[in-house]
């Protein structure tokens, strides 16, 4: 197989191929860039590790090489209606909701802002109701193994019928060995095929051993999400989703203070005062522009006066900000809370950060000197937390 490419990583790289396995990837529409292709084959091998680790549906938004957001749903989970609400899906009395469909609605809500022109990828072959999540968001492409013929024309139809959709083979396997050329170097590495496992929980080093169900699949789902995350990488997660991911950074703190800010404000779109503000918009608003917004009013302490300003002129009436005081106390209530992080914790500042965002289950490789001031760190925030031993590097 070879395909010729839309253009590199930037149009003035026009000469763009991919080459691979007969039949291994289709295009069934558009004309995919380089970017798509990176994005798209790097989320298929977290959604195909996250099926494999809980034989759920899964889902994933990608964006420039990392996942914006990754989950997984149950046969017998449903949205709530603050859900749809907040993350502009339909009401769930009014939309025939499949496991996949809320997958791809999670993982898309995980960071809808940073999701915007996202390439999508799908564990399972996209149903009806699926591609009619998908029609009215801002997206580059998808990548599943299969399509139901309604959803193929659903989505052929999208961006003018321009909308990228790959078809990969479910059954593709991975060469033992992978390389790249840098600048007229070839490097070559033994495939990461370390499976995401329970076993990773097995060592917990805290007073607190116990990892409920729960948490098992939550701390499943965003320890894959960071195998397939650019390195330094932190993940959390609740109810079988990535909620914030602090990917790409230089320091294991920064990926913490983002990843968990990112937490925060998922939680505070679920608040009453937001949902308030949604009720609120004036008609004609534009999707991408409520999506902004939103995620403005959860920042809010932190917004200038012009960014106020522009905020209360797209509601129809005053707006009523959630308090440093109420956002602490939204975050204090919810449900255990994961962190995930691809290496070890150098310093116990990065627990002090992710207790403050209520997290009460820790994964990370251990092998720091301060090994043990970190669980320390753990049992003073009665957190449960378990060394993997496992790396996750990226690059």
């Amino acid at each position: 197989m070879e395909l010729r490419l839309k253009y590199g990583c930037n149009p003035n790289q026009p000469h763009a191929t991919v080459t691979g396995p007969p039949d291994g990837l289709r295009v069934l529409n558009g004309n995919p860039s380089m970017i798509n292709l990176l994005d798209a084959l790097r989320g298929w091998q977290l959604v195909r590790d996250l099926k494999a680790a809980t034989g759920l549906p899964a889902a994933a938004s990608f964006k420039h090489v990392s996942p914006a957001g990754a989950a997984v749903a149950t046969d017998d989970e449903t949205p709530t209606a603050a859900f749809g609400k907040a993350f502009l899906y339909p009401d769930p009395d009014s939309f025939d909701w499949s496991p996949l469909a809320l997958a791809y609605a999670k993982a898309r809500s995980s960071d809808r802002v940073a999701s915007f022109g996202d390439f999508i990828i799908l564990s399972d072959p996209c149903d009806l109701a699926t591609a009619q999540l998908i029609k009215p968001e801002v997206s580059d492409g998808i990548l599943a193994p299969g399509y139901s013929p309604e959803a193929l024309d659903l989505l052929k139809a999208k961006q003018g019928g321009n909308y990228r959709v790959l078809q990969i083979d479910p059954d593709l396997e991975p060469p033992a060995t992978e390389s790249r050329t840098v600048f007229g170097f070839t490097l070559k590495e033994t495939y990461n095929d370390a499976a995401i496992t329970p076993d990773l929980l097995d060592k917990t080093v805290t007073e607190n051993q116990t990892w409920p169900e729960h948490a098992i699949t939550a701390m499943l789902t965003i320890t894959a999400a960071l195998k397939h995350t650019q390195s330094n990488s932190v993940a959390v997660g609740w109810n079988g989703q990535a909620v914030g991911i602090g990917a790409g950074q230089q320091s294991r703190i920064a990926c913490v203070r983002l990843a968990c800010d990112k937490a925060d404000r998922f939680a505070l779109k679920t608040h009453p005062k937001t949902l308030a503000l949604v009720d609120a918009f004036k008609p004609g608003t534009p999707r991408p522009t409520k999506v902004n917004l939103i995620d403005q009013f959860t920042r809010y302490a932190q917004l200038d006066a012009g960014e106020i300003a522009e905020l209360q002129a797209a509601v129809q009436s005053d707006i009523d900000p959630i308090t440093q005081e109420e956002a602490a106390d939204w975050l204090s209530h919810l449900p255990g809370v994961c962190l995930s992080s691809d290496a070890f914790f150098p310093f116990k500042d990065n627990l002090d950060r992710a207790a403050r965002s209520n997290v009460k289950y820790v994964l990370q490789a251990g092998g720091s000197k301060r090994d043990d001031d970190v669980i320390a760190a753990a049992n003073a925030h009665h957190m449960t937390m378990a060394l993997s031993g496992l790396r996750l590097f990226l690059h």
